[in-house]
C-alpha cells in the first residue's frame, strides 16, 4: 500500500503551497492565500479544478478574487458577508496525513474559516469544513462548500430514491431555481434518478439549480476521468436556499458543484463543521447519459 506524502512546494506563482499525495492522486493547497485548494487529479494528469490565470501566484488584492479551485463561504449568498475576502496568507498545519488551513478572522464578518484536508493510501479525500463566530453576536448562515471545476466536463447530480406514486404520496425533495435558471438551456438533462449539466465554453449564459438528498451526491466526468464529492444532510432541518443540501451552477467558463450545511444560529465562540468526502476514478465509459441504469452501472459501484 503506498504511503501519503505532505511536501511544502511552489505552485502557479506562490511559494508557499503543500502537496499532498499517495503516488496516483495529488491535491495542492495556497497558504499564501485563502482557505484555497487549487488542484485535485491524478499525479502527473489533469486538474479538476477550474484557475484563472491571471489571479494565479497574487494576494492582498482589495476585492474578492474567484481565482478557482475550492473554497468555503456562508448561504445564503448575501454581499458583502459571503463574498469576505481570502486573499491573505492563512496558518497551515501539518498532522499525520491531514493538512488543515485557517484564515485569519474576517473582518467583514467576524468569521474564521478553516479546511482540513485527509488523505488516505488509498486515494480516498475527506474534507473538513470549520467556521468558528469569534464575534459577539450570534450569526444565522448555513455553511456552503463550492468546488469551480474546469470547463468542458459534465455533472452528474443524484436524486434522493425514486418510488411509485403508489408508494410515496408525500414529495421527497426541492427542485430549487433561481430567477435565471432557464430549463429549456439544452445544457440540462433530466433522468429519473439524476439531473445533467453539461459545461460548454460556447454557452456563457449562467445557470444554477438547487435540490436536496440525505446522500448528497455530486460527480464530473471530464474526459474519461470521475470526480465525486459526497456529504450527508438531515432531512427535516432547516436548509439555505429553499432546503438545498446540493447546487449546481455553470456559465461559459467554469461550473461548480456545491455542497451545504444546514442553518445554524451560530453563537458567539462556537464552530459548525462541513464535511465532504472526495474521490477520483480513471477509465470512466458511459455507453450512454440518457439511461438511468448505464448511469447506475457506473457510479453505483463507486459509491459503494
Amino acid at each position: 500500500m503506498p504511503s501519503v506524502r505532505i511536501e511544502h512546494t511552489e505552485y502557479a506563482g506562490w511559494p508557499n503551497c503543500y502537496r499532498m499525495t499517495n503516488g496516483e492522486v495529488e491535491l495542492i493547497a495556497t497558504s499564501d492565500v485563502g482557505p484555497r485548494i487549487m488542484h485535485f487529479g491524478f499525479t502527473g494528469g489533469q486538474n479538476f479544478f477550474m484557475q484563472f490565470t491571471e489571479q494565479l501566484g497574487k494576494s492582498g488584492e482589495s476585492k474578492w478574487m474567484p481565482r478557482g479551485g475550492h473554497r468555503l463561504w456562508i448561504a445564503p449568498e448575501i454581499k458583502p458577508q459571503t463574498y469576505a475576502l481570502d486573499n491573505a496568507p492563512v496558518q497551515a498545519t501539518i498532522n499525520g496525513n491531514t493538512l488543515t488551513l485557517k484564515q485569519p478572522v474576517e473582518p467583514e464578518t467576524f468569521l474564521q474559516k478553516e479546511i482540513s484536508v485527509g488523505l488516505t493510501a488509498d486515494g480516498q479525500v475527506t474534507v473538513s469544513h470549520r467556521i468558528t463566530n469569534t464575534g459577539l453576536k450570534p450569526m444565522r448562515f448555513g455553511p456552503w462548500v463550492l468546488s469551480m471545476m474546469a470547463p468542458d466536463g459534465l455533472a452528474l447530480a443524484a436524486f434522493p430514491p425514486r418510488a411509485g406514486h403508489d408508494q410515496a404520496l408525500l414529495p421527497t425533495n426541492p427542485l430549487v431555481m433561481w430567477a435565471y435558471t432557464d430549463f429549456t438551456d439544452t445544457r440540462w438533462r433530466f433522468r429519473k434518478r439524476y439531473l445533467l449539466l453539461q459545461q460548454d465554453p460556447s454557452n456563457i449564459y449562467p445557470q444554477k439549480v438547487g435540490l436536496f438528498n440525505e446522500n448528497t451526491t455530486c460527480a464530473y466526468l471530464l474526459g474519461r476521468e470521475l470526480f465525486i464529492k459526497r456529504a450527508t444532510a438531515r432531512s427535516n432541518t432547516a436548509y439555505p436556499d429553499f432546503g438545498t443540501s446540493a447546487q449546481l451552477f455553470v456559465n461559459g467558463e467554469f461550473l461548480e458543484l456545491e455542497t451545504l450545511g444546514p442553518l445554524v444560529d451560530l453563537l458567539p465562540g462556537k464552530s459548525v463543521t462541513h464535511i465532504e468526502r472526495w474521490s477520483l476514478h480513471k477509465n470512466i465509459a458511459f455507453q450512454t447519459t440518457n439511461d438511468d441504469d448505464e448511469i447506475d452501472r457506473i457510479m453505483l459501484p463507486l459509491l459503494r
